[in-house]
């Protein structure tokens, strides 16, 4: 499906010229003469990407970046300025308007189309992050997994997640729940890239699932440097005298109180050599069935299945690193 792009500008042949460039890669193309035009348009189409004259009759371009980014409809469309005035007052304003990117004319076509290109791969990469630890969500995961599998590039995935959790939302409430998540979301980040480097992936599934995907050769040390990290820190998620009874009371619905166990990490590890999978769904079952079996365990864990090539069949399951608590 092809993005759509607004031009916005009072002067028809630039109209015409942008449009003629931007169809001509590959854009969708809608336009507007002046500044009222341009917010009637960009509800009408809410299109990936402005591009914003700043001298327009009826209405300038400042007042047009104000109004979009007031609006919740509009308010994460990207815009990249395009006008005559090129002194560093007027791009100030203008970035401080809400604009993400300034051009000044004349400017060169290639020039323009890179800016467009990378503004659009910009906001694609916000739009599917998660919000509360900004690491790539679903459709990235989705992506880079279907990536390596095509390219039959030898992985390590791994499906990390926070044991317990519920019940500590529950008790600490929403907001030091969101702390949690983002302590794990650090320490994940923090030991992936430390001993993985930045060719591997973190991802976030939503909650308190986490991604991780790595070579193989590094696979073991990451997964097992998160589960240590995390038994080695997580009692700063307690409060004292919770740390001192080593659990939690938590009400249940039937108005009694249950003791829950302090969190612990559950890490699924699957290692494909290049070719024992299809498809990322069939990793993302295997892992789904793997986090099963090591939450049934006590404590942090790390439980991990090794796939030989063009191998459909399960691999044997190991479980490494148990620590019972």
């Amino acid at each position: 499906m092809k993005e759509t792009i607004l031009v916005v500008d009072d002067e028809p042949h630039i109209r015409k010229i942008l449009a003629f460039l931007l169809e001509q890669n590959g854009f969708e193309v809608v336009t507007a003469e002046d500044g009222e035009a341009a917010l009637t348009q960009a509800h009408a189409h809410l299109p990936d990407l402005i591009l914003l004259d700043l001298m327009m009759p009826k209405m300038d371009g400042y007042q047009v970046c104000q109004h979009l980014r007031e609006d919740f409809q509009t308010a994460q469309i990207p815009i990249i300025i395009v006008t005559a005035k090129g002194n560093i007052s007027e791009k100030v304003r203008g970035l401080k308007g809400g604009a993400n990117d300034y051009l000044t004319k004349p400017y060169d076509h290639a020039e323009l189309i890179a800016r467009v290109r990378n503004m659009l791969d910009w906001s694609r990469a916000q739009r599917q992050a998660n919000p509360l630890t900004g690491l790539p969500g679903n459709q990235a995961i989705e992506a880079e997994l279907q990536r390596r599998i095509q390219e039959k590039i030898p992985f390590s995935f791994m499906y990390v997640d926070i044991d317990n959790f519920k019940g500590y939302n529950d008790y600490y409430g929403y907001s030091r729940g969101d702390q949690a998540i983002r302590f794990v979301s650090d320490i994940i980040r923090q030991t992936t890239l430390r001993l993985g480097g930045e060719q591997s992936f973190i991802g976030h599934i939503g909650g308190d699932d986490f991604v991780v995907i790595t070579s193989p050769e590094v696979g073991d040390a990451v997964a097992q440097a998160i589960v240590d990290d995390f038994d080695a820190t997580s009692s700063m998620l307690f409060d004292a005298e919770d740390q001192e009874k080593g659990y939690l009371e938590v009400r249940n619905r039937f108005g009694g109180t249950n003791m829950v166990p302090f969190c612990t990490l559950t890490l699924a590890m699957i290692t494909d050599p290049g070719g024992a999978f299809q498809h990322w769904a069939k990793v993302s079952d295997v892992a789904a069935e793997l986090k099963k079996y090591g939450k049934s365990l006590k404590g942090s864990v790390v439980v991990k299945e090794r796939r030989s090539h063009q191998s459909d069949g399960a691999a044997p399951v190991e479980t490494i690193g148990q620590k019972n608590v």
